[in-house]
């Protein structure tokens, strides 16, 4: 059984909510009860999201449910 990782800064996850489309994000920092993101992917090309938008996601979200984010890579910062 794989095990999820702690959520940490360089992480890349995977909203699992099917309406976003493989939706990707990146944590680029932590606090105590969020992590704050930047899209990695944009959802479509209808959509008005883009690549590198901030936003900020409750830490508890990071687990693979369906409400939830799951693991997907760790990229080196720049």
């Amino acid at each position: 059984m794989n095990a999820t990782p702690t959520p940490a800064v360089g992480q890349v996850w995977q909203d699992n909510d099917p309406r976003q489309d493989s939706r990707q994000v990146r944590i680029v920092e932590l606090t105590d009860t969020h992590a704050v993101v930047t899209l990695v992917q944009p959802r479509n090309l209808v959509s008005s999201a883009r690549a590198g938008r901030r936003t900020r996601i409750r830490l508890d979200r990071f687990r693979p449910i369906s409400t939830g984010y799951q693991y997907v890579r760790t990229e080196k910062e720049n």
